[in-house]
């Protein structure tokens, strides 16, 4: 694994983190999409970006889920308001 593939686990480490620490009854949501959204991106690229299939393969599965998840925050926060 080089160091890209490890980057790409580190977002998703980062992300879940952020996730933990941006939660709560007086959470920012839009603080909380933008954050993960970005760490999921940056992720996903490093992943593309690794010369190894595993690491690859990896970093866009777990990056893509976490994206997914803030994509689902997104909407949710457009369903209600």
């Amino acid at each position: 694994m080089n160091k890209f593939g490890v980057f790409s686990f580190l977002m998703v480490i980062a992300s879940v983190i952020a996730f933990f620490l941006l939660r709560g009854p007086n959470a920012d949501l839009t603080t909380g999409i933008v954050v993960l959204g970005s760490l999921s991106l940056i992720g996903v690229v490093l992943a593309l970006l690794s010369k190894k299939w595993l690491s690859g393969i990896l970093g866009v599965l777990l990056n893509g889920a976490v994206l997914t998840f803030a994509f689902l925050l997104l909407l949710a926060k457009g369903i209600g308001g």
